[in-house]
């Protein structure tokens, strides 16, 4: 059973009473910063997720002065004992005689910054699975934490909710509910209640559906390559290039066909990726991405797989979906719920990208019956070429260069982009229109 561990050795009373001392003497106090400890909760139905953030200079003194010296290999070194000593000093419960079994999943280093005086410093990431008893609610229940603080008095942990699935909580921004830290009048550190509002399937849906479409609006690349894919689906092919109009029939077809390929895609890879039956590295997710828009600006000016487009896009769909999957990985859901935010996830990505393509596609549609739309077509297809180019670096090296950082600021203007397409599109239909001798451009 995880119990409060006690400090009751002679060498822990000097030592608290040492680190107590600074603070009685103004500047000393000031002079010396303590980081504090970051505790993320993930709430699921049956269970609760925590992740540790634990600076190394205040675990050295209260666990191990020696863990300072080499902290790149602290979990190498001292493994087992960190893992003992977590656990005797987390314990979770609604009734005291029956606590909450607790799991560590893993442990790693990582480094921070210090918020004040900015040199860098290693951390102790700690993750951590808290399994409640039959029919005992992972919305409210108490959480005794004294990890580094039974030994430094000044140190505290912050307690933040970063998923809370039933409640929307479901982005990368966590939520602050409260801080654990020791009373000094009473010299105790008290547990802390954790008391969630109760929620719904029906919020996290929906908060997910919002996840969806937020993810596409932020995404540009995922966008570029089906607009991209779908610039050049109005025209017909002679001899190897893009001619003329095809027709509203025709083009409506290949635009469909394309939208559903790459949503078939995406949508399979967005399920197997979340429940982890395919693991590729994510720079290399990313990579082909780039490379994806890279091929559909190429076959935007010159027909590559005229007739196969829907092939390509479910194969880059794939891809795409692998990289969706991601976004969902770490909310470790249960089977109704993580089914809920499959399907709204899934949902919200249609959404903003039938969206995006609605106000979009329209405006090629009318442009490509103009002489000058495939002048047109193979500037923007360049452009998206060099972008492309550019986030191909960008991932392959993970440095920005001066393509990918141009493009991710030209990209903030998409609204004011979108607006310049359609007077342009409407400016020269109506040229063409009332310019016959321009009417002929095969």
């Amino acid at each position: 059973m995880n119990k409060p561990a006690k400090t009751s050795s002679r060498h822990g009373k000097w030592r608290l009473l040492f680190l107590f001392f600074p603070m009685l003497i103004p500047g000393i106090s000031q002079a010396h910063q303590a980081p504090n400890t970051n505790i993320l909760l993930d709430i699921n139905t049956n269970r609760v997720g925590m992740e540790l953030q634990i600076p190394i200079p205040e675990l050295a003194l209260a666990f191990d002065a020696n863990i300072s010296k080499n902290p790149a290999t602290i979990v190498e070194d001292y493994g087992d004992a960190l893992r003992n000593y977590i656990n005797d000093h987390i314990y979770a419960y609604i009734n005291i005689e029956k606590p909450w079994r607790i799991d560590i999943a893993g442990m790693y280093m990582d480094k921070g910054t210090q918020v004040l005086s900015g040199p860098p410093f290693w951390e102790l990431r700690v993750l951590l699975n808290i399994v409640p008893n039959k029919n005992e609610d992972t919305r409210k229940f108490m959480l005794h934490y004294d990890v580094v603080m039974h030994q430094v008095i000044n140190h505290f942990a912050l307690v933040s909710v970063r998923n809370d699935w039933e409640n929307g909580i479901v982005t990368d921004t966590a939520v602050q509910v409260g801080v654990i830290r020791r009373d000094m009048r009473t010299m105790t550190i008290m547990p802390f209640e954790v008391s969630l509002e109760k929620g719904s399937r029906w919020k996290g849906f929906i908060s997910m559906f919002g996840l969806g479409m937020e993810h596409i609006k932020t995404g540009t690349d995922h966008l570029l390559f089906i607009i991209t894919l779908l610039l050049p689906a109005c025209l017909l092919v002679s001899n190897k290039k893009w001619t003329v109009y095809g027709g509203l029939k025709y083009s409506v077809i290949r635009l469909l066909n394309v939208i559903t390929a790459f949503t078939i895609g995406h949508s399979i890879t967005l399920l197997i990726g979340i429940l982890g039956w395919v693991k590729i590295p994510a720079q290399l997710i990313e990579i082909t991405i780039a490379v994806s828009i890279l091929v559909s600006a190429i076959h935007a000016m010159t027909p590559l797989f005229y007739g196969k487009e829907i092939f390509i896009a479910l194969g880059f769909g794939l891809i795409h979906g692998l990289a969706f999957s991601q976004t969902l990985q770490n909310l470790h859901l249960e089977s109704m719920d993580l089914a809920l935010s499959v399907l709204g996830f899934n949902l919200g990505i249609e959404a903003m990208q039938l969206a995006v393509i609605a106000i979009t596609i329209p405006w090629f549609i009318i442009m490509s019956q103009t002489p000058w739309f495939r002048i047109i077509k193979n500037i923007f297809a360049s452009l998206v070429s060099l972008a492309a180019l550019g986030w191909i670096g960008q991932r392959v090296t993970g440095h920005s260069n001066a393509v990918s950082e141009a493009t991710d600021k030209l990209l903030l203007f998409s609204p004011w982009l979108i607006l310049w397409l359609c007077l342009v599109s409407l400016a020269l239909f109506l040229l063409a229109k009332y310019n016959p001798t321009n009417s002929s451009y095969q």
